[in-house]
């Protein structure tokens, strides 16, 4: 299990822009893994703005347990070489099916 550690990084000064804006430094996104476009949470704590990193994730881009193992099976099957390209698929549905059928005597 790994410990993660608060770092404590020391404040700078700052100022609130025109439209609420605030640079957050440099150091402290990279410390916090922040890039242009991520999104955070912004809070009030007893007089304290606090800010947080924030993850968010589209419910609908969570697979189902069975959809998970769809997929899984998927990938089994392209690492061993068991697919079909789509120019064989094309061909394969152009052709007549064929039933098989039993003759009785």
């Amino acid at each position: 299990m790994t410990v993660r550690r608060a770092e404590t990084i020391t404040g700078s000064i700052g100022r609130v822009g025109k439209r609420r804006q605030v640079v957050i430094p440099k150091r402290f996104c990279e410390n916090l893994g922040l890039r242009e476009g991520d999104f955070v949470e912004v809070q009030n704590s007893n007089g304290a703005v606090v800010i947080r990193p924030k993850r968010l994730v589209d419910p609908d881009d969570i697979l189902t347990p069975s959809e998970a193992r769809t997929v899984r099976k998927g990938e089994a099957e392209l690492r061993r070489g068991d697919y079909v390209t789509p120019e064989q698929l094309r061909h394969d549905l152009a052709r007549p099916v064929i039933k098989n059928r039993r003759k009785t005597a």
